[in-house]
């Protein structure tokens, strides 16, 4: 799979690069008080550690016009793409070594599936803060090189990714609906898939292990 950068043009349809924020102290706090998996990868919505720096609270503000944010990580190794997510926002994404993004678009959906030969792959370098569009569909983030692990920032609206809500299950996206403001589409192979998430990627999982 080619893998472009985030400062290729390629990438302007899916997010952007954000400027002008001091982010050494956010990183310092990913590399020195969130763990990195060995295998897997693992994700939390909130923390503290991030959460209450000074840097955190300026540059909180910005990310969503003063909605309330909550700054967690998602951190491992990985190559695969497995699934899918959307929400009804950006997100914002921040990593201490160089990770890769599989991205996909809202508008290649069709009957609540993509084919993932529509994906394209995407390197984003060590402490540049990026915006991944609401229309972006994304999921954790790939090593870049082999063996390499990554801790990445995620940031978005407060209440993100926690417990699903109830809903009265009348619309067609609802099966989509995995947390809080989280709709997921799951490859059969992936575990998520297993869980009962809804299966909505058709195509090859793919796997980046041999770009890297």
């Amino acid at each position: 799979m080619k893998i472009y950068n985030v400062t290729d043009p390629e990438f302007k349809e899916y997010g952007r690069i954000i400027e002008g924020y001091d982010v050494s102290e956010i990183l310092d706090a990913l590399n020195k008080k969130t763990p990195c998996p060995e295998e897997g990868t693992g994700y939390v919505p909130k923390e503290e550690a991030i959460q209450n720096l000074d840097s955190a609270k300026t540059l909180a503000p910005s990310l969503f016009g003063g909605m309330p944010v909550e700054f967690g990580w998602c951190n491992g190794h990985n190559t695969k793409l497995n699934c899918l997510e959307y929400h009804r926002n950006s997100e914002f994404n921040l990593g201490t070594e160089d990770f890769i993004l599989i991205l996909g678009l809202a508008k290649d959906i069709t009957d609540w599936k993509l084919d993932t030969s529509t994906c394209k792959a995407f390197k984003v370098p060590a402490g540049v803060l990026v915006e991944v569009f609401e229309t972006t569909l994304h999921y954790a983030p790939c090593s870049a090189s082999k063996g390499a692990g990554f801790r990445v920032l995620v940031a978005l609206p407060e209440g993100t990714n926690t417990d699903a809500p109830a809903t009265a299950g009348k619309s067609p996206e609802d099966k989509l609906l995995r947390a809080n403001n989280k709709w997921l589409l799951a490859h059969p192979d992936a575990p998520e898939a297993k869980d009962g998430a809804w299966i909505g990627l058709t195509g090859e999982n793919i796997d980046i292990a041999d770009d890297i």
